[in-house]
Formats: C-alpha cells, sequence, structure tokens
C-alpha cells in the first residue's frame, strides 16, 4: 500500500522564520553562533539565513556584529491585524496613563497568546516592557484566561483540543475580566478582558504590573471597558 505524502514544506523558510522568532523573544542581541545553537544547525547554514534576513532587513546588526529584529519585521507588523492594531492603540495609552502599567493587546494564535502592540507608562516607576511578539501558552495567565471566558468548557474543547480549560474562566466570564498572578512571568499580576473579533478569533486586553496594592476589581472594571469600546470601534 502506498503512503500518501504530506503536505511539502520549505526547510529554509522555516529556518528563516524561526531565526526571527529566536531574535525577537532573546532578551537582547545574538551572535550568529548562539542563532546557529537555536536552530540546531551549523554556523554557517546559520550565516547564509541572517544574510537573506539582512537583505529585506528583517535582521540588523550592532557595532560588535550580533544580531537583533530589524526595521523590516515593523513595517510588516503593520499589516496584521490593522483593524485591531488601530482601535486598540487609543485604549492601551489611556489605560497605561491612567493605572500606570503596561498595557497590551493580544491574539490569540494556535497554542499561544501574541502581543500585538503594547504601551508603557510615560511618567512611573518600575514598569514591565511587553514587546509585540512576546508569546506565551494560552493556558496560563488572564489573557488566555479571559478568552477562555467566552466559551463553554465543551466549545473551548472544539475551539483548542489539547488545552485544558482553566476554572476561573467561569469567574472570568461573570465578572467581565480575568486576573492573574505569578503565571507567565514570576512575581506579576496580570488583568486581562476578552475582545470579540467580528470574523475572527477572539483577542484580550491586558495590563501587567508588580505592585500588589492595586484594587483587581478596579483595574478590571478599567480592563472591561477598553475592551468594550474596542469591540464597539470594530464592530
Amino acid at each position: 500500500m502506498t503512503e500518501t505524502p504530506g503536505p511539502a514544506h520549505s526547510q529554509t523558510l522555516s529556518r528563516g522564520v524561526r531565526t526571527l522568532e529566536i531574535l525577537a523573544a532573546a532578551p537582547g542581541p545574538l551572535t550568529i553562533a548562539e542563532v546557529a545553537t537555536q536552530l540546531g544547525v551549523h554556523r554557517s547554514i546559520a550565516y547564509r539565513i541572517v544574510r537573506t534576513l539582512e537583505d529585506h532587513s528583517l535582521v540588523v546588526r550592532d557595532s560588535a556584529g550580533r544580531l537583533a529584529p530589524g526595521p523590516g519585521l515593523a513595517v510588516l507588523a503593520r499589516g496584521v491585524s490593522r483593524d485591531l492594531q488601530s482601535a486598540a492603540l487609543p485604549e492601551l495609552t489611556e489605560l497605561s496613563q491612567s493605572l500606570a502599567m503596561t498595557a497590551f493587546v493580544v491574539m490569540w494564535d494556535r497554542e499561544e497568546c501574541v502581543t500585538l502592540a503594547a504601551v508603557e507608562p510615560r511618567h512611573s516607576g518600575a514598569t514591565l516592557a511587553q514587546h509585540p511578539g512576546t508569546r506565551h501558552p494560552v493556558g496560563v495567565g488572564a489573557p488566555g484566561i479571559a478568552l477562555q471566558s467566552l466559551y463553554t468548557p465543551e466549545q473551548w474543547r472544539i475551539q483548542a483540543p489539547g488545552q485544558v480549560y482553566r476554572p476561573e474562566a467561569a469567574e472570568a466570564a461573570r465578572l467581565g475580566y480575568a486576573t492573574s498572578h505569578d503565571e507567565v512571568i514570576a512575581g506579576l499580576s496580570s488583568v486581562a478582558a476578552p475582545v470579540r473579533i467580528p470574523g475572527g478569533r477572539p483577542a484580550a486586553v491586558a495590563v501587567v504590573y508588580i505592585r500588589n496594592d492595586q484594587d483587581p476589581g478596579t483595574i478590571g472594571t478599567a480592563v472591561h471597558a477598553a475592551a468594550s469600546r474596542i469591540e464597539s470601534a470594530l464592530a
């Protein structure tokens, strides 16, 4: 019996995309050797991939020759969920400044939440930088719980096979927002509210903060209101 071959994939393209993901997730610039190690390829292969990405301004080098995401990625990112970004940015700015917290919007990408845009408060002490492209599992943290709150456990099993339905989602559905502490990053708290996207998977608006003297209910009310205004703008 002849087996039907699976769909063809481009290994080179896959490695190039993976290189961008590695650089985007890194806390700072990386060397060619570090990229090659994470890709699991010889340094010469990593070098050719990087040179191609440099040609398209997707990767840049610093004065020491280390690699970082390039400005070409920002051009590509502007086209991702353009309507959601346009509707969310004013609300993120208002949330960030009024609460003195980093505010961000995440998209649901299969098994992960991906930060689409973020705004940090202008005049504040210690804040957390939440970079666009940052990923975390959809089953961890307030944004993922907020997404789950729009579904019943049965619906979630269909929408996200293999992903655990958090019991906190029912309470988040009642309140209109979800909370978490010490989940995605140790010591940090987050509050998030879901955003229904016409014709697409939902997103979530969230804030993340360090201080423990904040009332989650007050924060949740503000985040939920921002999510509602974004939904209205997208309708």
